[in-house]
Parts: C-alpha cells; structure tokens; sequence
C-alpha cells in the first residue's frame, strides 16, 4: 500500500487531545505515521500526492458499544456485510455487538463461528459480547472464563436484565476475579410489565400502557448498591430519565462505573411518537423534553461516557403491526455521528465532547486501543463535512433494514470518506 497524504484537515482526537488545522500521513502497513499542525506541504515530499482536505474534519473512527447485528439467525434483518456497510457510512470503525442472536451467543463454540463469520465478510473491527446467562434467561451464568480467553469483550444480556439480585451479586464477583466488564440493561420487569412508551400524559392520550422511570432507576440502584462492596468493571448500557442521571452523578463521587445513553433519547422525546409511529418503540422508551434535557446535561458535564446508536434493525413485518405488537428498536448506525452532531451545531454540547463520547471513551472502558489516532496505531478515522445538509431517507439508508426512527429528518454534517487500516472503504 503506498503512503496517503492529507493536509489542511481539522483533526479532533480527545485521546491525544488534538484539535488542530493539521494533516495526516498514513504509512504503507495501514498506521498513522505523523498527525497534526507539523504536517503540511512543506514537509511532504513534492513527488507525492497531497489530498488536500479544505478544512474537513478528520475524526477517530466511531466505536458504538451497543449494535445488534443480526448474524447468526437474523441474517434476513442485518448481517456483517451489511452492517459493515452502513458503519462505514456513519464513520463507525468498531462495533460491539450484542448476544441477542439464534442461537444465543453463549458458548465458546458459538464464538468461533462467530469469529470466523466476522472475519470473512466484516471490514469494521468487530468486538463481539456473551450473554450474562445461559440462553439469556436470567438463571445461570454463562462461563466467563472460557468466553474471555476466546476473545469476548464483555458480557451483557442485550435487551434483558437481571432480575434476581442474588444471581447479579454472583455475576458482580465473577467478574472482579476475572476482571469482566459487565454491561446492563436497566429495567425492572415488573414495573415495565405490558408497558409500551413513557408512562405520562402521552401514553394516556394514546391509551398505551406506560413505562415508569422508576423501572430503570430502581435496577440502577440496586446495582450499584453491589458495586459498592463488589468492586467490578460495570456499565449501564443506555439511560433515559433525569432520575437516572442525578442518581448517578451522586453515585460517581464514591464508587468506578460508567454509563451510556442513546442518541435517539438524547435527540428525540415522547412528543415524537405522535399518532403511533412505530419505528419510535423503544427500549428504554422515548421520555419527557425534560428529560432528554437532563441527558445533554448529563452529556455535558461527563456524568454519561458514551453515546450509543442502539442499531436494532427490524423487517418492515415488525414495524409495519400496531404499536402493541411491534417490535422495539431503531436502525441508527450510519445516522449516528451525523444526529450527534445536531447538538453541537444548535449549541448544546462541545464538538470534542461529542466526539470523546463516540471515540476515545468507548475504547477506554472496553480496553480496546481503538478510538484514537496515536501515532503507531490502525488509520482507523473518518473525514467529515461537518456543516453538509442533507435529509434522511430510508430508502437510501445501507442497513438492510430501514426501520429508521428520523425518516424525513433534516441533518447537518455527512461522513465523505472512512478508512480502516489506512484503506478507503467508504467514499460519498
């Protein structure tokens, strides 16, 4: 591979804490060789061919922590292929994908299909996660040992939670002999029971069951009341109320631990269901303005770490049923940088916290050096037109299913090229 050249790039890597006019040269294994201001057309050989980027942005390659991918048993509503194809669409260059499959990945020998299936048709880096327990049904704990040395990231449930607190305690202590991360979905299955959307006045007006906020801040609490005698690697995967977040911006003062949100509860409320729009059932439901308020708050001031797309492709024969019966879940991953954006442009969060909560923090808590542009490492990156309008549209949209929750939106800021391991997988 010959070495690539960029110049007059603006480079935000929070990592390095980079955010400069600058350039970058790729060496010939596919790693960053030089990066920043030091980089121009006077120190580039005049031989070589210089891309000249006029101010775009250059960004780490995304690492969303929360991805359903579809592969094995679903290959009809996503497969690594396709998803490959739409995170690089969205600048994603490493995905952490769930265990929700068929069969559930719960065992070493389903890992090694699973790797192997990566391996031949991904071109992102995949970081796949085991179940908590046994076919993720909440009674017996799946062997994390043998999971971990086959390469498994973390451990996670998917969509469900650990009920029995007696079981969680055991699988708190598992994982500080063996120095697991564990990633929780909140939400307590008794006061989520038949529950729908937010329990409010919107759930009301639509006569939908309800789903209180004290269903995910009661699972909240209670784990981290373990984690406070159990000191283990520990994260809530996606929070979605303004109860949430106070109770663990108290909590973070006295013990290690870290926690997500999704960028469709950080960017959308209740009030965009309207009349039944099914593509907005999600898990943890759309709340309140104040609420998605409190979020970008939470955002702000570091009490929430990560941003995730929550990428849960569904067939249309899922969505297309009434809200009761459809399916929960949002398609998000190629949208994912461009509505994360939306909040530096209307002035609600910084760009560099945006960009921490896409790149460097992920790779921080998943210990995985991915999500940086240090010198040395993968040219895993993206380059960014951060002021391009364009509209979402799902019959444009890569991911093979277009169960899309902002069909119609209007964005600012589009993804021209990604790169990983200094090759150009993606062009617009």
């Amino acid at each position: 591979m010959k070495k690539k050249y960029f110049i007059n790039a603006t480079i935000i890597d929070p990592f390095n804490s980079l955010n400069e006019i600058g350039g970058l040269i790729i060496g010939e294994d596919g790693s960053i060789e030089a990066i920043g201001k030091k980089v121009n057309k006077n120190n580039i050989p005049s031989r070589e061919k210089i891309i000249n980027l006029n101010g775009k942005h250059i960004f780490p390659g995304l690492v969303d922590m929360r991805v359903f991918a579809g592969e094995p048993g679903y290959e009809y509503k996503e497969n690594f292929r396709t998803l490959s194809n739409a995170a690089l669409a969205g600048g994603v260059t490493s995905v952490v994908t769930m265990p929700n499959t068929d069969p559930i990945i719960d065992n070493v020998s389903i890992v090694d299909f699973l790797k192997r299936r990566g391996r031949d048709k991904s071109k992102i880096n995949i970081f796949p996660t085991a179940s908590l327990t046994k076919g993720i049904e909440g009674s017996n704990m799946t062997e994390f040992g043998l999971l971990q040395k086959k390469g498994i990231i973390a451990f996670t449930d998917g969509v469900k939670t650990i009920q029995n607190t007696r079981l969680m305690s055991r699988i708190m202590t598992s994982a500080q002999d063996l120095n697991c991360l564990i990633l929780q979905h909140a939400e307590d299955y008794e006061l989520s029971k038949d529950g729908m959307i937010n329990d409010g006045i919107i759930a009301t007006k639509l006569g939908l069951q309800g789903i209180s906020d004290l269903a995910e801040l009661i699972i909240i609490e209670r784990d981290l009341t373990l984690l406070e005698n159990i000191k283990c690697r520990y994260h809530i995967s996606q929070i979605s109320s303004s109860k949430s977040v106070n109770i663990i911006k108290e909590r973070k003062q006295k013990i290690k631990f870290t926690c997500g949100v999704s960028i469709n509860n950080l960017s959308l409320n209740e009030n965009d269901i309207g009349d039944f729009k099914t593509f907005l059932k999600l898990s943890p439901p759309l709340r309140t303005e104040e609420d998605r308020v409190a979020l970008v708050q939470g955002l702000n001031d570091k009490t929430i770490d990560v941003i995730v797309s929550d990428h849960k492709p569904e067939d249309e024969e899922q969505k297309r049923l009434t809200f009761a019966q459809a399916a929960a879940g949002a398609s998000g991953i190629e949208t994912l940088l461009p509505l994360s954006l939306e909040l530096y442009h209307n002035g609600s969060v910084k760009l560099e916290t945006i960009i921490q909560a896409l790149t460097s923090n992920p790779g921080k808590i998943l210990k995985i050096n991915k999500g940086n542009l240090s010198i040395g490492n993968d040219a895993d990156f993206s380059i960014v037109d951060i002021n391009k309008p364009w509209i979402v549209k799902k019959d444009k949209l890569i991911s093979k299913s277009k169960n899309t929750s902002i069909e119609e939106k209007k964005l600012q800021g589009k993804i021209t090229n990604t790169f990983v391991k200094g090759v150009e997988l993606f062009k617009l």
